[in-house]
């Protein structure tokens, strides 16, 4: 591991996990924006549900590490929501032990310190006319994918973390709260475009900008990695003294993500 050590934020997921640095995605908004200030380490399994990850949480998350994240953003919810294929084969997970499963990763993950923040994204809405015509999806059977199914486990997600106190996001509402959004804010029907992962990445920093968490963990109140005034900074107009550029590129990024209104 490289030094110095930095608070550790950890995306835990499927798909939606697992392809977030791609097509300008919610990952890559949130290290570009935690630059210096947090890593932002990937965990995610395209296709898995939370009953596979129950087999690998110890492993991914184990409680004797040497060092524990200070947040975890777990997604999973939209491979479980797919209706059961006859043979019994496949990632439907019925929807109250989909229930379970959340919670059981939610507790796991509480339990490895009292520091550690937790934020579940819920499932958010689908394209079903998008997936109907992708030829990848049909061979693969998501057209047994609905987004009133989609809608059942985001719910029962919510609840769960309202039950538990735990922060949740609603993307099936959020999502759908942009008119466009069938046309702008998936890729395929179910993955997300840069416009998508917009609106995600708002999400989350909004959660962390609101919670009365201690310390804070939005990037506004996050210091600098060697952050301190040096004379090697680059030298101001007057001549005489330096510059401290160490926090002053977190404007640019607000601008290149198109996040204004975030702040």
């Amino acid at each position: 591991m490289v030094g110095p050590s930095r608070p550790q934020f950890v995306l835990f997921g499927s798909s939606i996990v697992e392809f977030s640095f791609m097509n300008q995605g919610w990952g890559a908004i949130l290290a570009d924006l935690y630059s210096r200030k947090a890593d932002i380490l990937v965990r995610g399994y395209a296709a898995w549900n939370s009953r596979r990850a129950l087999h690998v949480l110890h492993q991914v998350f184990p409680k004797d590490a040497a060092t524990q994240p200070s947040l975890v953003i777990v997604y999973f919810g939209g491979n479980d929501s797919i209706s059961p294929h006859p043979s019994g084969l496949g990632p439907h997970v019925p929807l109250h032990e989909y229930v379970e499963n959340m919670r059981k990763i939610a507790i796991h993950l509480k339990g490895l310190s009292e520091k550690i923040r937790l934020i579940i994204l819920c499932t958010p809405p689908i394209n079903e006319e998008q997936i109907r015509e992708n030829p990848r999806w049909n061979k693969l059977r998501e057209f047994n994918r609905t987004d009133d199914l989609c809608r059942q486990y985001s719910e029962a997600c919510l609840e769960l973390c309202k039950e538990m106190d735990i922060k949740a996001i609603d993307l099936w509402s959020t999502i759908q709260k942009r008119k466009d959004w069938r046309n702008t804010c998936f890729l395929d029907g179910i993955h997300f475009s840069s416009e998508g992962s917009k609106v995600v990445a708002k999400e989350i920093l909004k959660v962390l900008k609101e919670a009365d968490w201690e310390p804070s963990l939005h990037y506004s109140s996050l210091p600098a990695e060697f952050g301190e005034d040096s004379p090697y900074d680059p030298v101001s107009a007057g001549g005489k003294t330096t510059l401290n550029v160490s926090d002053s590129s977190t404007n640019d990024r607000i601008i290149h993500w198109r996040l204004q209104d975030e702040e």
